[in-house]
């Protein structure tokens, strides 16, 4: 490419001249073809610079920046190896121009140097090319030659393997990383339009006030025990068919040094953290229906530091509110939940075994700062935390078969109800020092009993009325998760994977809750009077699945589909958090679930799922869900 300045007039005298000592030493290389190259001599032929303010003509755009032919294009020496070629005159002229070129002002020193630096890089690998061409034709018939790279070329190769790594990476997923990396922000949505049908009539369910919905008591006024009323109670001999959607856009942007943030929106029909679908055409105090707007939350917002790489051993902080941390299967932890809280969690190689894990504190209630509301003194917070701490392994059992292994202790801290201090509630709006004590949001399934000790006073008629009450949990917990998971890839693209979850609850004591519980008994023992009778809860629940198919729906017609089985106590983990879907939400139930998936383009599929379930304790409960999704992401 020529070169030209209308400032400075001298680099073209200065261009002039390079060109002519490369084709000087061009000419002589093409003179002795069969000969060791000779250190070259002052060339007989002059040759003339352009005028000044004129560049020199090149008609190759593969011309070096300061003239002559392409490396490519100069003769290939046959005789015996070369001899390392001398500079030539013409260089040391060229030097001393640029350094008169320095001293008019013509050119800055740090110019100069640069031009110096460029040309020598340029003809270095120039006489490396001439040397390697000559050295391989005489090489010997077992001698290898390796010809030069330069480092350009070199980082060139390793950013596009790096490039095929990570695209196989996400492809097969060994690490969850995003589609479309980029360099500042990535962007992530979906939205999902859902037919649901939940099938309750003619399965034998008991509808006589035995299913209380304890969340809606303890959401609302205290329940009144010596009302006429009943209860809010659970659906259980209805069907009921509803359409659903669920919307959700949110995004990560890298800062520097390994600093992220992030955050993301989402549907739903209220703040509670296992859901985000949004019924249509339902009402919701007093408005809806209609085509009414619909509520958006925030789902997730967060800051990450991320350290190491996102294929080898990594370490990642986070501090807000994010996705689960935690390996884990739907038992325990429903799909949408997200945390509140900070988190550390790593990966780390150690030969060809794979050492991950998580560790967490996670407040999930703080007391309002003015409990109780109508007193003027207060009362002592009664803040809850989920403490978790996670270990795992991961490994190869033989050739495309792995394995991977994960216990974890959950301490839910402070989450179990207290009895309160006796005290006679004159009315709905008379508080009790533990009332704080009952969850803030709850499904069905968990033990309750009664937090509040009212005292039989002639207020009361002797406890016969006036009897506002709330419930609390009847077990603290502090469950034992193990997790595990094989992934057979023998029938690639197609995988094979079997699923197992086991969840203890260590701090259950089945005979404390028996002199509380006020649901999850058996029928009266005598079967003569209305008492119930023994507590029929436990504390145990496993999860076994089987999946079958591609591992990422990306091409029309992929298919996934799997079939589970999970048997789930009242009291082996807080319902709060577990699967809204299977018998509605819960725990205290067992059955089968049934499910497929089909892309009908990469980012958009249909999915269908089945689930038929029983409760385990109390009352007989059965239900039938089918679900039939429509999803589209980015």
């Amino acid at each position: 490419m020529p070169i030209a300045s209308h400032h400075r007039p001298g680099l073209s005298i200065l261009c002039g001249l390079f060109y002519a000592a490369y084709t000087d030493l061009g000419a002589q290389q093409a003179a002795q073809p069969d000969a060791v190259l000779p250190a070259p001599a002052a060339s007989a032929e002059k040759h003339t610079p352009p005028p000044v303010g004129e560049a020199p003509v090149i008609e190759n755009e593969a011309v070096t920046l300061f003239g002559g032919p392409p490396v490519e294009e100069l003769p290939k020496p046959a005789g015996p190896p070369p001899a390392v070629v001398p500079d030539s005159p013409a260089t040391s002229v060229t030097l001393n121009l640029l350094k008169l070129m320095v001293a008019k002002k013509l050119l800055t020193a740090e110019e100069a140097q640069g031009l110096v630096e460029q040309a020598q890089a340029e003809a270095d690998i120039a006489k490396a090319q001439l040397l390697e061409d000559a050295a391989l034709t005489h090489a010997g018939e077992n001698e290898v030659r390796v010809t030069y790279i330069p480092e350009n070329i070199k980082k060139e190769i390793r950013d596009d393997v790096r490039t095929e790594v990570m695209e196989k990476a996400r492809e097969e997923k060994w690490v969850q990383i995003p589609d479309k990396p980029s360099d500042d922000i990535q962007w992530y949505g979906d939205v999902r339009m859902r037919f649901r049908g939940d099938l309750l009539n003619d399965m034998g369910n008991d509808n006589s006030g035995a299913f209380a919905n304890f969340n809606a008591i303890n959401t609302g006024m205290p329940f009144d025990t010596a009302g006429n009323n009943f209860s809010p109670q659970f659906n259980v001999d209805q069907d009921r068919y509803r359409n659903q959607l669920r919307a959700r856009m949110g995004l990560e942007a890298a800062l520097e040094e390994g600093w992220y943030i992030g955050g993301g929106v989402g549907t739903g029909d209220s703040a509670t953290p296992v859901s985000q679908n949004q019924a249509i055409g339902t009402v919701s105090g007093g408005q809806g229906s209609n085509f009414s707007k619909m509520s958006l939350w925030l789902d997730r917002a967060y800051i990450r530091h991320e350290t190491g790489s996102e294929l080898g051993n990594n370490l990642n902080f986070y501090i807000g509110r994010f996705m689960n941390p935690f390996m884990g299967t739907d038992m325990m932890w429903d799909d949408d939940l997200n945390f509140d809280g900070i988190v550390v969690k790593g990966r780390r190689k150690v030969g060809d075994v794979t050492l991950f894990g998580a560790m967490g504190a996670f407040p999930t209630f703080n007391s309002n700062f003015n409990f109780a509301f109508n007193q003027p003194a207060k009362v002592q917070s009664t803040d809850k935390y989920l403490y978790g701490a996670q270990m795992g392994i991961q490994f190869a059992l033989a050739e495309k078969v792995q394995l991977k292994l994960a216990a974890a202790y959950f301490d839910f801290d402070n989450i179990e109800g207290r009895l309160s201090t006796p005290f006679v509630p004159l009315s709905e709006l008379d508080v009790g020092d533990t009332d704080e004590s009952r969850p803030a949001f709850a499904q069905r399934g968990n033990t309750y009993f009664p937090i509040r000790r009212i005292i039989p006073t002639a207020d009361n008629a002797m406890g016969t009325t006036r009897q506002f009450q709330y419930y609390g949990l009847a077990t603290p917990f502090k469950d034992l998760d193990l997790n595990a998971r094989i992934d057979i890839d023998i029938w690639e693209p197609y995988r094979l994977s079997f699923v197992a979850n086991y969840v203890q609850n260590l701090a259950w004591d089945g005979d404390a809750i028996d002199r509380l519980a006020v649901n999850n008994r058996g029928p009266d023992p005598d079967g003569t009077g209305p008492l119930l009778g023994n507590y029929e809860g436990g504390n145990q629940a496993f999860l076994l699945r089987m999946e079958f198919g591609k591992t990422k729906l990306q091409n029309r017609g992929d298919w996934f589909a799997f079939v589970d089985y999970r048997y789930m106590e009242s009291d082996a983990m807080p319902d709060a958090f577990v699967d809204n879907r299977f018998n509605g939400g819960g725990t205290n139930s067992e059955g089968f679930t049934l499910g497929t998936q089909l892309a009908i383009s990469p980012r958009v599929r249909l999915a269908a799922r089945w689930m038929s379930a029983n409760s385990i304790a109390g009352p007989p409960l059965s239900t039938d869900i089918f679900m039939f999704d429509f999803l589209a992401k980015f």
